[in-house]
């Protein structure tokens, strides 16, 4: 089991890594998500704006998305536990 909890550090770091974190006065440390995430979700918001896109139909592809992210990252930590087990 040592071997598990030496890479333990550097998952974490990957993790954080993703996020980009922000100090706000007041409020303290926010974690966004990655750029490309946080630009996927300004698209969406500004089709919404625009009237282009109803906002049901943004908050279901919204949903979508998150869902199959954090799906995403099960997997990857399902392959990343079971090398570390290796």
């Amino acid at each position: 089991m040592p071997a598990v909890t030496e890479h333990r550090p550097a998952l974490e770091r990957l993790r954080e890594a993703e996020h980009l974190v922000v100090e706000l006065p007041g409020v303290g440390r926010l974690s966004l998500p990655p750029p490309e995430q946080l630009a996927y979700l300004a698209g969406i918001g500004a089709l919404v704006a625009l009237e282009l896109l109803e906002w049901p139909v943004a908050v279901a592809i919204t949903t979508g998305h998150l869902l199959a992210e954090v799906h995403h990252h099960r997997i990857l930590q399902g392959i990343g536990e079971a090398l570390e087990e290796a």
